[in-house]
């Protein structure tokens, strides 16, 4: 069973900096398009941006020059580098993959992760 994990989310001041991890596990053969998305109190959720297997990126007009988007492909994982948080960005962030199982790719998504960021 394919399983996307996260971590690094928390509370940090307006100004500051986090790092999430989302490492994926399990039996598969390739993942393409990883990305980051993010969720706030009643709101929907939307991209925050995402990595292709070869290294192409995507950012949301609001955390361009902000935040960077990475990936370790032979640990399974990408990483979200976010810098000058501001309170906006407050919300639960979920990492999201394609990845192929059998014949064709699917989505996955993790558990989410809550980060904070004080005003």
């Amino acid at each position: 069973q394919v399983q996307l994990v996260e971590s690094g989310g928390g509370l940090v001041q307006a100004g500051g900096s986090l790092r999430l991890s989302c490492a994926a596990s399990g039996r598969f053969f390739s993942i393409h398009t990883m990305g980051w998305y993010r969720q706030a109190p009643g709101k929907q959720r939307e991209l925050v941006a995402t990595i292709t297997g070869r290294g192409s990126t995507n950012y949301a007009d609001a955390v361009k020059g902000r935040f960077s988007i990475s990936r370790d492909n032979a640990k399974n994982t990408v990483y979200l580098q976010m810098n000058s948080l501001k309170p906006e960005d407050t919300a639960v962030y979920y990492c999201n993959a394609n990845i192929l199982i059998t014949s064709a790719f699917a989505p996955y998504w993790g558990q989410g992760a809550q980060v904070t960021v004080s005003s």
